[in-house]
């Protein structure tokens, strides 16, 4: 089924309405037909919102008062060709329901004139948002942006939009995480706090009630970080590969739609009906936290997968030191749709306990550096690329439980949140911790320690430890409690990671006790953690601290994560402890290898990583647009008198040898191509003598041009290039048509 505009009969109210720089759009409530969506039977699916409010939207936030503000990249892939992609056409927009029937009926811009945003975030009481490579916030005033401040200028630098930092998402450590980043982001105290973290997936990112991260990449359904952020990667000389960035589920899909795929002509990606086998660009992650669907169905892992025009649901499975990830129902999605242009990249938790999922809805969505040949035509053939401008959010709610009402939480009392964070909703919790945090009211922090220790469920105790730890109101004395008067190992695993604040040596009596305690309890959970939070506590008592990690070692001999967390707090001692305490072979190792590393200087990369580098295929791109595209234009298809198209060209589908030698030495006409002479005003210059282009960049040339017009894909390397630099035609030194047609290539 094709997108449906809406009638030509519902009259527009009124357009452009400009106050104080906005556009505020009112136009009737366009009717949309869900025919062709199938989704599990305990749930409603309903469109709240679509063109003309939004074009293109790609993620998206709720407000304090439960509006949603819509991420609109505009200008991705306006064509097949991908040209003018740069333009600042994006635009942050506020979705509004006035008449209050579920729909939007109302849209203003809060900001336009953004080059391809992907994310946003409402935090600290304004929006942290992404324009370009930059990542910005800025102050709300009656929604409208106000004073707004770089928080890192490189956020998304280099790459491709495919593979460019997003995701923007505030965990229960008060720390922002993103996919597709080694940075997350603080503000505290006035100040902007930017730290590495290990780098997750490709597009969206989200957490569990544990405050664990899941994420995934184009073919992998889901991915997941087996321990809380940031615990295992404190020894800058050892990668933690166990505990992080792990496969959880397989990668099967069951669509009700045939695809139209980058590599559909490849062995194994269509079955023999058309249909896609495995993601081939899985995104948006969400672990349902909303509180209103089926039990079964709360802290799912629910996937996009756009190609397909479906999203999947996995049953996530927590098995203490790691998590695994099941297909609900074999051979059927939560959601499938024979709409074409149905291409869902987002999902996220709403503040109704819905789940809202953000809807492309377009054409093409494979971005021109990895559009093959192959899914071009197949596009064009089927005028997928004039599905644009369009766009939707779609809510899905259960049958079987209504919706919460929040009102506006900007209004709430510190009491109320307090409230707030042992409700079902974990939008509702999330938001609230915040809040109270930028609330700075000292009068809750009493409940607050108390609610801590309350073995309330949906981690009710996590939230109020760190809505205490944003305020600044932890101290060794409460934590001790914390951790000795709670049952829950997921709130103690917390509180002994912010212990560490306090580790001085007149509390190493105290914390000793409590680590002597914790281990009598045999909870693997617990005995994960303690390793995990000694790094501050050893570098004041070796002496006392060390045999709690040998105990842990002797214990857990068979288990690598244990023997990982241990590692990653003995930075600077490993030598120490390798000569003093008899480590297991697997801690010997681990312990080996970051000696090794350390003096060889080789840290983990996201210690020594700054910037994103451009993906040689983008990077392929950018070359052909800047030295070729001149003579073959940007789409490939040639210029007259100037040069021939590439699309077709037996130089492109021929010896990869041979195409690579033109690029070097470059060819002097007539040419032949695809049965017709072309007679070249000019010679086709070689790269061969340009300094400023490596053998690198010919290959990252040749690889996008197998890529976008070859036939089947042919690989080169940097070495065949250097040999093949030395193979100069006789004579000028430029190929001619003969020359090429009689040297013999490799291949």
């Amino acid at each position: 089924m094709r997108i449906l505009s809406p009638s030509r009969t519902l009259l527009i109210l009124f357009i452009s309405i400009v106050i104080f720089g906005f556009v505020s759009i009112n136009i009737s409530e366009p009717k949309i037909s869900l025919d062709g969506y199938k989704i599990d039977e305990r749930f409603d699916l309903k469109v709240i919102s679509s063109e003309p409010f939004l074009k293109a939207p790609v993620s998206m936030d709720f407000d304090n008062k439960g509006r949603m503000w819509v991420v609109e990249m505009i200008n991705y892939m306006p064509n097949l060709e991908g040209i003018g992609e740069e333009e600042p056409t994006g635009r942050i927009s506020i979705l509004e329901d006035l008449d209050k029937d579920g729909v939007t009926d109302h849209s203003k811009v809060f900001l336009e004139k953004l080059v391809l945003p992907r994310a946003i975030a409402h935090v600290y009481g304004g929006l942290l948002y992404v324009d370009g490579p930059k990542l910005i916030f800025v102050e709300i005033k009656n929604d409208k942006p106000g004073k707004k401040t770089i928080v890192d200028p490189l956020y998304a630098e280099g790459g491709n939009v495919e593979h460019s930092s997003n995701g923007l998402m505030m965990n229960i450590d008060n720390w922002i995480y993103n996919s597709n980043w080694n940075f997350r982001y603080r503000l505290k105290n006035g100040k902007w706090l930017k730290e590495p973290t290990s780098e997750r997936g490709q597009w969206g990112i989200t957490k569990d009630n544990f405050g664990r991260l899941y994420f995934n990449n184009n073919s992998t359904n889901l991915q997941a970080d087996f321990v809380l952020p940031n615990k295992t990667i404190k020894n800058r000389y050892y990668k933690p590969t166990v505990s992080e960035s792990k496969k959880i589920a397989e990668d099967l899909v069951y669509p009700i739609s045939k695809a139209a795929v980058n590599r559909g002509y490849q062995k194994g990606v269509l079955n023999e009906d058309g249909f896609l086998v495995s993601v081939t660009a899985a995104c948006g992650p969400l672990v349902y936290r909303g509180g209103t669907f089926p039990t079964e169905y709360d802290q799912n892992a629910f996937v996009c997968v756009p190609e397909a025009n479906l999203i999947k649901r996995n049953i996530l499975t927590f098995d203490k030191t790691s998590t695994k990830a099941t297909q609900a129902e074999i051979g059927k999605e939560f959601l499938a749709s024979t709409d074409e242009g149905f291409r869902p990249v987002n999902l996220f938790n709403g503040p109704d306990g819905a789940m809202y999922v953000v809807d492309m809805h377009r054409g093409i969505i494979q971005h021109k550096a990895y559009i093959s040949q192959y899914l071009s035509e197949l596009l064009a053939l089927q005028k997928m690329d004039t599905l644009q401008n369009a766009g939707r959010i779609l809510k899905i709610t259960s049958k079987e439980n209504k919706g919460f009402e929040i009102g506006d939480l900007s209004k709430a009392s510190s009491k109320q949140l307090v409230a707030n964070l042992s409700h079902p909703n974990g939008w509702l919790r999330d938001r609230s911790q915040q809040l109270l945090i930028q609330k700075k009211d000292p009068s809750v922090v009493k409940e607050l320690v108390n609610l801590s220790k309350s073995n309330e469920p949906f981690g009710v105790e996590i939230h109020a430890l760190f809505v205490l730890e944003g305020l600044n109101a932890l101290n060794f004395n409460n934590l001790s409690d914390i951790i000795s008067q709670t049952s829950q190992p997921e709130t103690i695993a917390h509180a002994l990671g912010l212990s560490e604040q306090f580790a001085i040596a007149a509390n190493v009596p105290k914390m000793k006790a409590i680590c002597d305690n914790l281990l009598a309890k045999n909870n693997e959970i617990i005995d994960l953690y303690l390793p995990l939070s000694l790094k501050n506590w050893l570098k004041v008592s070796e002496s006392t601290f060390f045999p709690i990690l040998t105990k842990i070692d002797q214990k857990y001999i068979d288990q690598k994560i244990y023997q990982e967390a241990i590692v990653s707090n003995l930075e600077g001692k490993e030598e120490k402890y390798l000569s003093s305490m008899n480590p297991s072979a697997a801690l010997k190792g681990n312990l080996e290898t970051a000696l090794s590393n350390h003096k060889k200087n080789e840290m983990n990369s996201i210690f020594v990583k700054q910037k994103k580098e451009t993906d040689t295929r983008t990077k392929g791109l950018q070359l052909f647009r800047s030295i070729c595209a001149t003579c073959h234009g940007a789409d490939g298809k040639g210029v007259q008198d100037l040069a021939p198209p590439l699309k077709g060209s037996e130089y492109i589908d021929g010896s990869i040898h041979r195409l690579t030698s033109i690029v070097l030495h470059g060819v002097s006409g007539p040419l032949s191509v695809g049965g017709k002479q072309y007679q070249l005003n000019n010679d086709m210059p070689g790269l061969l003598n340009n300094t400023s282009i490596s053998d690198a960049d010919i290959v990252d040339i040749i690889r996008y041009l197998q890529n976008a017009y070859a036939k089947e894909w042919k690989n080169i390397s940097v070495s065949e290039v250097k040999k093949l630099r030395d193979m100069k035609p006789e004579g000028s030194g430029v190929y001619s048509e003969k020359q090429l047609l009689e040297t013999v290539f490799e291949r």
